[in-house]
């Protein structure tokens, strides 16, 4: 079976650099909030081009802390993507604001600009952009737009480490942005973890203050905080792996440009690459290569007959779950359309060609 995604080769391939790193990290005696935790996120600040990286817990919490940090609450609106992972829209609820859902554009899967003006009212506060399967939102015209109403953009880069937007990097390309290393993203740790990015000195201050019980220093406290720490082991594994994410990246994308050449089923809907141009040649990472079919679930189920395991990103949208009853009503023909038809092929830098080949011939031979 061809794994959608083998995180024990993935994580193989540095477990000589891992075991010295926690091994160095046992010897120290200190695990939280001390000397990896500062090397990486001083890297990985330098790596997206901004000033400031405030580790913490997961990705979720990267958001929450953002919208916390700028002291959005209730009554206040936040513009996010209909199409996408409910943890970006969980974030906006958990702080009390309401989220404000934006259908996408279907080439793409990202945030449809051209709608969320229409959205905008006297309550709304920021734009969450999602960088949905590793492509780069079309951030001129969000920017456009934030300026025009005054409003913050938070992006959510949890899938899209090391993607670039007109020679910058996902992370500073709004106000702040939050990042997830789950292990099955570009950049993923060995447990959960996440980071705040922003080249805004107070917001940076305040989140690194937040995340740490509201505590400026020890038994001080400032803020009403919560506990979202990045860990020592998970920062240093973190610092490791980063010297290989943009060979990593170059390598989806390497896989990503042979599906596009040689997939050629008129069942299956490609991604953006083949149905439009791409911004520049750095701004899809690859995180998921996602496919689109009517007949979705026969797909997969072919596939893993043939040995292929393919995931589906996502199979409900965030308005019909139940979380959200109160939107079930509600209609997102091109959300819907989307959750309906997509299916998730295996794309990661340790698969090998003849594994990419039996991919393609086998979608290619599906009726």
């Amino acid at each position: 079976m061809i794994k959608f995604l083998d995180l024990y080769k993935i994580n193989e391939r540095f477990r000589d650099e891992i075991d010295l790193k926690i091994k160095d990290i046992l010897n120290s005696g200190w695990y939280v909030l001390g000397k990896q935790n500062e090397i990486f996120t001083n890297h990985f600040a330098e790596f997206c081009g901004v000033k400031h990286c405030i580790g913490c817990a997961n990705g979720f919490d990267a958001l929450k802390l953002i919208i916390k940090g700028y002291g959005f609450s209730k009554g206040d609106e936040i513009i996010v993507p209909a199409n996408t992972y409910i943890a970006s829209i969980l974030a906006v609820s958990e702080n009390g604001c309401t989220p404000v859902l934006v259908e996408p554009d279907i080439n793409t899967y990202n945030i449809n600009p051209d709608l969320i003006e229409e959205k905008i009212t006297e309550n709304t506060k920021a734009i969450m952009v999602v960088h949905l399967y590793g492509q780069t939102v079309n951030m001129q015209k969000i920017r456009n737009i934030a300026e025009k109403y005054n409003l913050k953009i938070i992006e959510d880069s949890a899938q899209a480490h090391g993607a670039v937007y007109h020679g910058k990097k996902c992370g500073s390309l709004g106000d702040a942005s939050g990042f997830s290393f789950y292990p099955g993203k570009n950049l993923g740790c060995l447990g959960d973890g996440g980071c705040v990015t922003t080249n805004d000195d107070e917001l940076a201050e305040k989140i690194k203050t937040l995340a740490n019980y509201g505590s400026d220093r020890k038994y001080h406290h400032i803020y009403k905080g919560v506990n979202s720490r990045l860990d020592e082991i998970q920062a240093g594994i973190l610092d490791i792996k980063l010297k290989y994410l943009d060979n990593d990246n170059q390598r989806r994308r390497q896989i990503a440009q042979y599906y596009c050449k040689n997939i050629n089923n008129p069942n299956i809907i490609l991604p953006v690459e083949k149905q439009m141009p791409i911004l520049d040649n750095l701004s899809h990472v690859w995180h998921i290569f996602a496919l689109r079919t009517p007949n979705r679930d026969r797909l997969k189920k072919y596939l893993e007959q043939n040995g292929i395991e393919a995931n589906i990103h996502y199979p409900t949208p965030p308005h019909k779950q139940k979380a959200y009853k109160e939107w079930n009503n509600m209609q997102f023909p091109v959300t819907e359309k989307i959750h309906n038809e997509i299916l998730s092929i295996p794309i990661s830098p340790v698969l090998v060609d003849a594994e990419i080949e039996k991919i393609v011939r086998s979608l290619n031979e599906y009726v």
